[in-house]
């Protein structure tokens, strides 16, 4: 048995004294030996953390003792390696950023299709298949057919939608990402746009990879995860990736030996539109962190 449990979840559902319900996470997980970030605001919770398994138990049991949170499902992995470094219970204006007023995935969302179900629809040709994540993500692996809009953030998928997407066009739309949390609102934002046809891979691709067959599967490459395994593979086993601290691109072997690779400051992405200062710096943080190896120490900005 692996050494950590990793737990990803999130809902939206209305939130109340978020201040008190901060203080009772954070004591909870400082005392369990987790951590990792949670995020909280009056639109739900977003999460993704790490520990020994008791202590991540503890916290899930918390969580669903809770009214607000009993139906909660979380996807869980295992690792021998603590993928955080320190734990984090953040106060937000939306547990994932879109940046449009009025969207509420709690009241309004597209219907979910279980992993049994979705290659079926996305083998419909008359089904745009899209891929709500950043470019950075969906660079190591998506859906056999997806669209990838090629976006920064997801506060850019409004715009990419104003632009290339028409609901008298595209009147099926099956939309995925990693966890189903941006699915959620990226399809209630549609919906109130006229779209009428949307839906969304329930649980995200890390439930399709966990329930369906290798054999069976139509995702291509790897999942960007957002921890130091950087991408998991169809096993959700951590993947041959290697992150650059500056862009955060996910790079490969190969990569690495590009001239513009330097560890622990540039990449191949990155390197022409960094400061002499950005790399400086970066350097002087890298050669910390080696220097904190030596000491058999961990340095908090690894």
């Amino acid at each position: 048995m692996s050494k950590f449990k990793i737990a990803d979840f999130y809902k939206f559902v209305p939130l109340d004294d978020l201040d008190v319900l901060q203080g009772e996470l954070l004591s909870l997980c400082n005392e369990k030996e987790i951590k990792g970030t949670i995020l909280l605001s009056d639109e739900g919770i977003n999460s993704t953390v790490a520990g020994p398994v008791a202590g991540i138990e503890a916290l899930i049991a918390n969580l669903k003792s809770r009214e607000e949170f009993s139906d909660l499902a979380p996807k869980f992995a295992e690792n021998d390696e603590m993928p955080f470094h320190r734990m984090k219970v953040r106060l937000k204006k939306e547990i994932v950023t879109l940046g449009v007023k009025g969207v509420e995935p709690a009241i309004m969302t597209g219907p979910h299709i279980p992993s049994s179900e979705w290659n079926e629809m996305i083998s419909d040709p008359e089904t745009l298949i899209l891929d709500t994540r950043n470019d950075y993500e969906t660079r190591i692996g998506t859906f056999k057919g997806a669209v990838k809009p090629a976006i920064e953030t997801f506060r850019d998928f409004p715009k990419y939608v104003e632009e290339n997407l028409d609901p008298e066009k595209h009147k099926n739309i099956a939309m995925f990402c990693t966890g189903g949390i941006r699915c959620e609102k990226a399809s209630a934002y549609m919906l109130k746009k006229g779209f009428k046809n949307v839906v969304q891979l329930d649980g995200g691709i890390l439930k399709y990879l966990e329930e369906t067959p290798e054999d069976e599967s139509l995702w291509q490459g790897d999942c960007f995860v957002f921890d130091s395994r950087v991408g998991v593979d169809r096993d959700l086993g951590a993947g041959a990736w290697e992150m650059c601290p500056s862009c955060r691109w996910p790079l490969t072997p190969k990569e690495t030996q590009h001239p513009d690779y330097e560890e622990g400051v540039s990449c191949p992405q990155c390197r022409n539109s960094l400061s002499e200062k950005k790399i400086a710096s970066s350097r002087e943080r890298h050669k910390q962190i080696k220097l904190a190896e030596k000491r058999g120490t961990k340095h908090l900005g690894s």
